[in-house]
């Protein structure tokens, strides 16, 4: 990634859209002229880049996700919809550390309220998720949660056919993988924050400055539940669920 920053800085390109933290933390190193229109799941204040939300400063600004900080919400739902769960294993990329650590944090607090037990998995590469569920089909987890990270998203039909062939209940915190076999998933609405980055790079190529333009936080979030997959683990999705539910796969 320092490479291919640097490429675009040599460039002089008008703006830099990225997505996630490892990227963003890389960009804003490479440059402090050219805007860097973001996407992140972790508090951009906390992690450094930006100086506040209403008032970024700088060359940065975007839209913050919220995806960590509703770990602990997806974790009680995904009790709801296994409640003879009572060892989850966690899923995160070592790669990205400020998402994993609040990752581990929010679900280690919100499994102690709810007296589950956590196992903590690593994974950055297809192998290592292979070797994660290798020890899955071992050790027997009640269900698997896995971390908002954009990697995981783009190993989201790999996720999910573990996941059926071990037969573990999967949720995540983007549609995207309910879609194509996971359980469930509880967060932020990705195709509208995507949306809004593209606003951003747009008012900016217009001449508006990153340092105008507020950091904003995601507040469109959504229910995914796959009935289909419920079915195929002998689960009955309560009715209170489904009715909570924005979309129920069938």
């Amino acid at each position: 990634m320092p490479a291919l920053a640097a490429e675009l800085v040599r460039r002089q390109v008008a703006v830099i859209v990225v997505a996630g933290e490892p990227a963003t933390l890389t960009a804003k190193a490479a440059t402090t002229t050219i805007p860097i229109v973001f996407a992140v799941a972790d508090d951009p204040v906390r992690t450094g880049l930006v100086a506040s939300l209403p008032r970024p400063g700088g060359n940065l600004t975007g839209i913050n996700f919220l995806s960590q900080e509703l770990a602990a919400k997806r974790l009680e739902i995904l009790r709801e919809l296994v409640p003879r769960a009572s060892r989850v294993a966690v899923l995160v990329n070592p790669t990205s550390p400020a998402n994993s650590e609040t990752t581990v944090r929010e679900v280690e607090a919100a499994a102690r309220g709810i007296g589950l037990q956590i196992q903590l998995v690593r994974a950055s590469t297809s192998r290592e998720i292979d070797a994660a569920f290798a020890t899955f089909g071992r050790e027997r987890p009640d269900a698997l949660f896995v971390g908002g990270d954009g990697f995981f998203n783009g190993r989201r039909i790999q996720l999910a056919t573990m996941a059926a062939r071990h037969a573990i209940p999967i949720t995540s915190a983007t549609r995207e993988i309910a879609e194509v076999g996971g359980l469930m998933s509880y967060g932020p609405n990705i195709a509208d924050a995507w949306r809004h980055l593209g606003v951003y790079a747009g008012r900016i190529l217009k001449g508006t400055k990153p340092a105008d333009l507020p950091v904003v936080q995601a507040t469109k979030f959504e229910l995914v539940i796959n009935a289909q997959t419920a079915r195929m683990l002998g689960l009955d999705v309560p009715p209170t669920l489904l009715a909570r539910a924005d979309e129920v796969i069938e």
